[in-house]
């Protein structure tokens, strides 16, 4: 059998209307979403179905949309008997794949994934800002342009994809201005706020409250964190990462990078998109890069697992 890296998508993948083919095919995935909805509070099969977007989008919401989605994802390939060698996630992602790895229970997940939410959303509004991708930039000039206006990286995505982010003014003047630092393309992102920066350390103290709470215990398989692109190697240590994830950026390229060096090729994108697929492709071209978020997907998977036994 192929052995296959889970990766799973954060916050921006989401559409109105994920997952509704999984949840009218499996009555395990139906009795996710009702779980999940009254674990959290919330409907999710309104909100990820109907939405609207407006509302799917805001970030409190938005999280545990996506997480609920993703582990819906899960869910399927488990009943097929697809489990992952070794886990990771990208941003918010990345507590679906210690639930993956058995560091996480479901209803600790989705308390985490909440407070995460709301606790961003509240620092995003007493600290205004945004984000912009950068594509095909020197380090030099990403360096310069974060000391001219006082940025921070956020994610380092890509060899050719750094996201930068900062206070809405500085934003809105580099995006204007980047030309001046020999920077060819950069694109303002559609968020609400200045993701992975010192302007989250609010919401990251509050949100250790709400670790202390949940259990964590050590990982089955290989999760490798956000955070320093290493493996976590016990609950405890888990726990801290997630902190630090809030105000520290993501390391997605070095992540890539760390599995591939251990002989992981095989990446299944686990969740609505096939944004991290696009990115492992750029980080390792031959990689093998599926995704599995509605009953075609799905097939087109299973296909080339199978095909994958029998050579």
């Amino acid at each position: 059998m192929e052995k296959w890296v889970f990766m799973f998508p954060g916050q921006g993948s989401q559409y109105v209307g994920m997952g509704r083919e999984f949840y009218e095919s499996y009555e395990e995935v139906r009795r996710l979403f009702h779980e999940a909805s009254e674990m959290l509070g919330m409907d999710m099969i309104r909100l990820c179905f109907e939405g609207p977007e407006d509302e799917l989008t805001m970030t409190e919401n938005v999280q545990p949309a996506i997480t609920v989605m993703n582990l819906a994802c899960f869910k399927i390939l488990e009943l097929h008997d697809i489990v992952p060698v070794a886990s990771i996630g990208h941003s918010l992602g990345e507590y679906c794949a210690l639930y993956a790895a058995g560091v996480l229970n479901m209803e600790d997940l989705l308390t985490l994934v909440r407070a995460r939410g709301k606790l961003m959303q509240e620092a995003a509004e007493r600290h205004p800002g945004g984000m912009i991708a950068v594509m095909g930039a020197p380090n030099e000039a990403i360096e310069t342009l974060c000391r001219g206006f006082g940025l921070e990286i956020a994610n380092l995505n890509s060899p050719n994809q750094i996201i930068l982010t900062g206070p809405k003014v500085a934003i809105e003047k580099a995006t204007m201005d980047y030309e001046k630092y020999g920077i060819k393309n950069c694109v303002r992102l559609n968020v609400s706020g200045p993701w992975h920066s010192s302007w989250m350390s609010e919401a990251a103290e509050k949100f250790r409250e709400v670790l202390e709470k949940c259990r964590f215990l050590d990982p089955s398989i290989p999760v490798v964190s956000n955070v320093d692109a290493r493996p976590i190697s016990s609950g405890a240590e888990a726990k801290e990462k997630l902190a630090l994830q809030i105000v520290k950026p993501v390391r997605w390229i070095e992540t890539v990078q760390w599995l591939v060096q251990k002989g992981y090729t095989n990446f299944v994108e686990v969740g609505p998109k096939r944004v991290l697929c696009g990115l492992v492709k750029k980080i390792h071209r031959k990689a093998t890069v599926k995704h599995v978020e509605d009953p075609s997907t799905l097939a087109e998977f299973l296909l080339k697992n199978k095909k994958g036994n029998e050579n």
